[in-house]
């Protein structure tokens, strides 16, 4: 396939300026794919995994779709968590660096109404928005549909899967001056396909096959240690590895918070994200950690997609994640911007041993077993078994 660059497609200058700045000269797949066509007014579902660039794809043909003399909401992107809505608007700001006259709101659940209701009176012609928290503006009347051109389903799988697709066909349902609609999704859910079959027409269907070249390159490592060395396993690593940035996944909320208080009481630059803290503190956070005053950051998988930090050394799995899907998005924080990334999972018991074998399995992941050795992570000789003959 021939190599096109940012120039080869319907993308205007001041768009173009904003991808230079940033250091984009050439699309993803699914950019190269997906920007033309919703260019077009058609309706696209793209099957693409994280880390592709899914938020340019639809971001650029949207912003170029808004007419800035207009005061009317024109485009209404959907994302299941507030950390990602969060993360879209900052990446639609970057976009608008040298267009004028466009304006975004972002609207989640966490947040007062009122301080919304403020954002939406400066009259935004592109809104950001959780599907529940969006209704809610719309039944107090802070929101009209009626002038919405394009909506976009991000992370439509996810958002669907989390009991939103109530809301999300309602919101729809109620955007009657709809032209298109993009979904964008890792995986084509049969709720997604139902979405797809209800409200698109003559849809342009993008695969993105995950390729090997295409993955993050990070080296993943476990660390086995007695449950109760976890803490002791994790301070030994973070003293003798020298990391700058670090994120320490727990499974919930009480651990998160639990280690964030014992590395905070040994002197460790550190702070928590997880789902009870107020989302005034978590932006607070994550500028903390983004700025390098934070070292260490410790999270729970709510956390884990909505941190957009390009320089993180290394992630930590301080427990073992439920999901397969939740080690893939958690070690996806390091690695990033062509850089070298390291991921090591601490294993505190044999069903740890056995759910990463698993995940490894399932993701075709190499996953070192390694000791801590002089400040150097010394690969472990895995035993196998003895087998004995038997003699007649």
């Amino acid at each position: 396939m021939e190599t096109i660059t940012f120039q080869d497609l319907p993308i205007s200058g001041e768009i173009l300026k904003a991808l230079e700045k940033k250091g984009y000269a050439y699309p993803t797949q699914v950019q190269a794919e997906a920007i033309g066509p919703l260019m077009e007014w058609k309706d696209v579902i793209a099957k693409a995994p994280t880390g592709t660039g899914k938020t340019f794809a639809f971001g650029i043909p949207v912003i170029e779709h808004i007419d800035p003399e207009s005061e009317a909401v024109q485009a209404a992107i959907l994302a299941p968590t507030r950390e990602l809505a969060l993360q879209i608007g900052d990446e639609l700001r970057g976009l608008l660096e040298f267009k004028k006259g466009i304006r975004v709101a972002v609207l989640y659940g966490g947040q007062k109404l009122d301080t919304q209701a403020k954002q939406l009176s400066k009259k935004p012609q592109i809104i950001v928005a959780t599907p529940g928290r969006l209704m809610d503006h719309y039944k107090r009347k802070n929101i009209r549909f009626d002038g919405i051109k394009t909506v976009i389903l991000d992370e439509a799988d996810r958002m669907l899967d989390m009991g939103f697709y109530k809301d999300v066909t309602g919101i729809v349902e109620k955007m009657k001056n709809r032209t298109n609609m993009g979904l964008f999704s890792a995986t084509i859910s049969q709720e997604v396909m139902t979405v797809s079959w209800m409200y698109q027409r003559d849809e342009v269907e993008i695969t993105v096959q995950p390729k090997e070249e295409s993955r993050p390159d990070i080296i993943q490592y476990s660390v086995s240690c007695n449950e109760i060395e976890k803490l002791l396993t994790t301070m030994e690593l973070l003293d003798q590895l020298h990391f700058d940035r670090v994120i320490i996944f727990c499974n919930t909320k009480h651990m998160c918070q639990r280690l964030g208080d014992d590395l905070r009481g040994r002197s460790y630059t550190v702070d928590c994200l997880h789902g009870d803290i107020p989302q005034s503190k978590r932006e607070k956070v994550m500028q903390k950690f983004r700025d390098g005053k934070l070292n260490v950051l410790v999270a729970t998988d709510v956390a884990s997609r909505g941190i957009d930090v390009d320089d993180v050394d290394c992630v930590l799995n301080y427990d073992i994640p439920a999901e397969n899907e939740y080690y893939i998005h958690r070690i996806g924080r390091t690695g990033r911007a062509r850089k070298k990334g390291v991921a090591i999972s601490l294993l505190g018991s044999l069903l740890d041993k056995a759910k990463l074998d698993e995940i490894a399995k399932w993701s075709n992941f190499t996953v070192t077993p390694v000791k801590l050795v002089g400040g150097e992570l010394v690969e472990q000789e895995v035993k196998k078994p003895v087998i004995k003959k038997k003699y007649k």
